[in-house]
């Protein structure tokens, strides 16, 4: 092979008028320059031909995967590698009479040959990531630090290589050197390998997604995850903001993340309402009958009135003692109870999660009833729609349980505390002189 190279050379040589004995150096680059510009046109119809030919066949098959494998890229590269090894193999022959420049030349062209395989790789990577995103299990997982990953150490090959090839030194030798400044390399690429370390544990945990609604206070981040990458995660807050985090900061501190919430099919309303504890009191038989004509409460009041008689009967309590001994009813906890039984009938919950009226501890500021249930949708917009109907009823019906809401005192509240003022002395009043 390499005497056919040497014929052909010598013959192009001698096509440009030099002289098989005495070839100038300048017949010898125009020689370069001619293979050069034939590898281009050689490239250039590898692409032209071939690439078109291979994604006719390809986008003709069921298969959808291998639109990707034999992409125009992929493709354009693979040319660009046999481009690159055929001027390896006629730029050195072009040179041999001339030892610096031949291994010059050599060297350059299998730099480029490193190159081009290089590029290869890194389009191949992206055409398989690609498939593995398309598929169900692994859309929104966070490959895409992986990719980086494979990209990064295919980088680092490359590189090495490359100077290996420049120096001429075996990559064996080259590595070995760099032990001494491993040091160095870790101050550099210190993002990078966390990046990487964390961008694992996030994947092989299945902390992240693409899509996931996190929560990370410290950095102000309360939004959707947008891109999941080797040294960033770019989270879109709601105000439309975005703040970008590095991976190990989600690993090494605590974040919060809705994903749950969103597949659970409830979100929780836990929020509760002050109740003046002046206005708690016992039922007295007129109220009961008048809580008797709430549907909601009917059978309630009946069943609890039958098991008040039966307890107090049983500690000897006559019927109709009024007692502190006696076993009652009051109106807060029928009120707890219309709640429950409201939330229950009127209000859409997602039955198989908790729901539940309780008492908090009492305050200097009333006794806080909270209201603790789940909305049977996820749905921001319908989920603050159906929270604030709740409480609207909630606040509009307190009154008619005899209750009250506690709230600081307003300052209508103040003014009517004063009495009416009296016209000052010597002042004709208004209607003086009508």
């Amino acid at each position: 092979m390499r005497t056919i190279l040497k014929r052909a050379t010598d013959g192009l040589l001698d096509w440009l008028g030099a002289t098989p004995a005495a070839h100038d150096h300048w017949e010898r680059w125009v020689a370069c320059l001619v293979a050069v510009a034939a590898a281009l046109l050689f490239d250039w119809l590898c692409r032209t031909v071939a690439v078109r030919g291979v994604r006719q066949l390809v986008l003709r098959t069921r298969a959808t995967w291998d639109d990707e494998l034999f992409s125009p890229a992929v493709l354009r590269h693979g040319c660009h590698i046999f481009t690159a090894a055929l001027l390896a193999s006629v730029l050195p022959a072009i040179f041999d009479d001339m030892p610096g420049t031949h291994a010059l030349v050599l060297r350059l062209t299998e730099i480029g040959i490193i190159v081009t395989v290089f590029l290869f790789i890194n389009a191949l990577l992206y055409a398989v990531f690609r498939i593995v995103a398309a598929r169900p299990a692994w859309q929104n997982k966070p490959i895409k630090g992986l990719r980086q990953t494979g990209q990064g150490i295919a980088a680092l090959i490359c590189g090495v290589l490359v100077v290996s090839t420049l120096i001429g030194k075996s990559p064996a030798i080259f590595l070995t050197s760099l032990g001494a400044s491993a040091a160095v390399i870790m101050l550099i690429f210190h993002d990078s390998i966390l990046g990487f370390v964390s961008g694992i544990q996030l994947s092989a945990n299945d902390m992240l997604k693409v899509g996931d609604w996190i929560a990370v206070p410290k950095a102000g981040a309360d939004g959707t995850v947008e891109e999941v990458s080797l040294t960033t995660v770019k989270i879109r807050n709601w105000d439309n903001t975005v703040v970008t985090l590095p991976p190990y900061m989600l690993v090494s501190d605590s974040f919060q993340n809705w994903r749950a919430m969103q597949l659970s099919g409830g979100r929780r309303v836990m929020r509760s309402v002050s109740i003046d504890m002046n206005t708690v009191r016992f039922c007295t038989p007129a109220m009961l009958d008048g809580f008797r004509s709430v549907a909601l409460l009917r059978d309630y009041i009946d069943e609890t009135e039958r098991r008040l008689a039966a307890r107090n009967a049983a500690r000897g309590v006559a019927p109709g003692d009024e007692g502190p001994d006696a076993l009652r009813q009051t109106n807060l906890g029928l009120f707890r109870a219309y709640l429950e039984r409201y939330l229950r009938a009127a209000v859409p919950v997602n039955a198989s999660m908790t729901l539940m009226v309780r008492q908090l501890q009492p305050t200097e500021t009333g006794l806080p009833l909270q209201l603790y249930f789940f909305t049977d949708t996820v749905v921001w917009i319908e989920y603050e729609r159906i929270q604030s109907d709740v409480f609207d009823h909630v606040l509009a019906v307190i009154p008619q349980f005899g209750l009250r809401v506690f709230q600081s005192p307003s300052g209508g509240d103040v003014q009517a505390l004063r009495p009416e003022e009296e016209p000052v002395r010597g002042r004709p009043s208004a209607s003086a002189g009508r």
